[in-house]
């Protein structure tokens, strides 16, 4: 296996040039290692005349994963340059403020996504549309196609060099962009190297969205320091995993959230074990799923925790008892803690069967009291001071700690949510949904998901002289609003005459989680992402339960 110390990512893109060994695999193409790295040459020194002088290098790509995605990683990291992955399931003016925000003077993109740009304005945007059946691309990469990797840069590139802006939601307000530099990303890289031991001749199969950190640090940065190949699927596809996994002899994927329950649900074959995959790792599959999956496909699944913004990490080892996430990741000073008072919390008390006997003294907010690799937010102090606020990394989620230091997930702060892997701002859907005619008063809060992380619901008081909820004009409003994501739209609507407020008037979100789904007033749900809205009946309501408890996830609509 190749030494995978490299200092930066430009440096490990370069250690590919004369490897012909095949690099780089999707369903229409085959590249060499070598081939990869001409064609990131020849696009950095293209980013390098593009790039107006003076200005941020940044560039946006809002791809799917096709080859382009990461041939224009590799070019930013050889010409010294940021990328801001662009989300495709933001819509109208949160996406134009995205890559506005991240002072993107080059989009990349592709014919298929460019209706998503549609009517946006983006002044001093460049956008860059890579189709490789395009004529226009080609012939303006062409005069490139001699580049060497390392002789176009747009200045000096060392580990501190910003390589990725990728958008993570907090408490409040929009998105926000977390910095990543090459060091970071190549130390990255090399840590889960070691940690799993991948090989040269190993394979990475890239389904997660690499717009998102998870597929980028996760999944390419390993392959790319320890030389192995990629793999790519353009969209996640629960079908086509195990064809894929056998065409490319896949060894290795990453997944977030739901993407091991849609591989469960696909019908069971006699060689389901026919197949290279050794190991998946990722996040939130839960570990009744988990168990379930190697069972079936005899493929081990590690779970983790990581802050997104790389503050803290949390392992976990074979001796981690059921329901815990691990311990401290190393180098992590690692507490849970009263985030009024900063005092640790205290020990967690579990019965025999897990339970949580002592909640109220235990449960606090997970902070890294360490030095830690945070890298700050793009252009947005206010956030980074909240973050380290104290000298300390504060995650915004909630744990607490057993005896034996094991640590165990225990939600979210009160206005954040966590659906299908991604992380949304309650505020900004209340902000959406308050425009709603009929809507008095709406609060957002996380209910917990069946199988991981959260759903979306949303308490709702109608105006004086509105008799009842509109199931249908409220389904035709959420599809007209330009900047409601395809993850933001409520689950669960809960309609009451008044929202219940604490004693200063803010809008008591701990007593609508803790009715959860039950209580007297009515409910409207769209069960398996329906468009329609409909009563959640007895029944509904039974088979919820019985699914809660199937999962472990403990009593339904906690």
């Amino acid at each position: 296996m190749r030494n995978a110390e490299a200092e930066t990512v430009a440096e490990l893109v370069q250690r590919q040039w004369g490897d012909h060994r095949v690099g780089l695999r999707d369903p229409g193409h085959s590249l060499t290692h070598h081939q990869m790295a001409a064609g990131a040459a020849a696009r950095a020194a293209l980013l390098v005349d593009l790039m107006p002088r003076g200005a941020e290098p940044h560039l946006g790509i809002l791809l799917d994963n096709t080859p382009e995605f990461p041939l224009w990683l590799s070019a930013a990291a050889l010409a010294g340059a940021a990328v801001a992955g662009i989300n495709p399931t933001r819509r109208g003016p949160e996406l134009a403020r995205d890559i506005q925000h991240t002072d993107c003077r080059v989009l990349v993109t592709e014919r298929s996504r460019l209706p998503l740009l549609d009517g946006l304005e983006l002044p001093g945007t460049r956008v860059l549309v890579t189709d490789p059946d395009s004529a226009d691309y080609a012939e303006l990469l062409a005069p490139y196609a001699a580049a060497v990797p390392g002789e176009a840069t747009l200045g000096p590139v060392g580990p501190g060099s910003r390589l990725l802006l990728y958008f993570t939601s907090g408490s409040t307000g929009a998105p926000k962009a977390a910095i990543c530099s090459q060091g970071r990303l190549a130390a990255a890289g090399a840590s889960l190297v070691a940690h799993f031991g991948v090989r040269e001749d190993d394979v990475h199969y890239i389904c997660m969205p690499m717009f998102h950190g998870n597929a980028v640090i996760a999944d390419w940065a390993p392959a790319l320091s320890a030389g192995a190949a990629v793999a790519l699927r353009r969209r996640f596809s629960a079908s086509g995993f195990l064809p894929d996994v056998r065409e490319f002899g896949a060894t290795y994927f990453t997944y977030v959230g739901r993407a091991v329950q849609y591989l469960l649900a696909t019908p069971e074959r006699d060689d389901d074990r026919s197949h290279s995959l050794r190991l998946g790792f990722g996040t939130e599959a839960g570990a009744v799923d988990v168990a379930r999956f190697q069972a079936r496909f005899g493929v081990r699944l590690v779970e983790g925790y990581g802050s997104s913004e790389g503050g803290a990490a949390i392992q976990r080892t074979p001796d981690t008892p059921a329901g815990a996430t691990g311990r401290a990741g190393p180098g992590d000073d690692l507490a849970v803690v009263d985030p009024d008072t900063g005092k640790e919390r205290a020990a967690a008390v579990l019965d025999k069967e897990g339970r949580l006997l002592n909640g109220d003294e235990a449960i606090g907010e997970l902070v890294n009291r360490g030095p830690n690799p945070f890298e700050g937010y793009w252009r947005h102090p206010e956030a980074d001071a909240a973050r380290t606020r104290g000298g300390w990394y504060w995650t915004g989620d909630l744990f607490f700690r057993d005896a034996e230091g094991y640590l165990y997930f225990a939600g979210r702060t009160d206005d954040r949510l966590r659906v299908d892997s991604e992380n949304l701002a309650a505020a900004m859907i209340e902000n959406i949904l308050a425009r709603w005619e009929p809507a008095a008063a709406v609060a957002v809060y996380a209910v917990p998901d069946p199988v991981s992380g959260d759903q979306v619901m949303a308490a709702m008081a109608l105006r004086d002289g509105v008799s009842s909820f509109d199931p249908e004009a409220f389904a035709d409003f959420l599809a007209a609003q330009p900047d409601l994501g395809t993850k933001m739209a409520p689950r669960f609507v809960r309609v009451l005459r008044e929202l219940p407020v604490t004693a200063t008037n803010k809008v008591h979100r701990v007593a609508l989680r803790r009715v959860g789904f039950g209580g007297g007033d009515p409910v409207w749900w769209r069960p398996g992402g329906a468009g329609a809205y409909r009563l959640l009946g007895v029944k509904d309501r039974s088979a919820l339960e019985a699914e809660y408890a199937e999962r472990g996830r403990g009593r339904w609509g906690r």
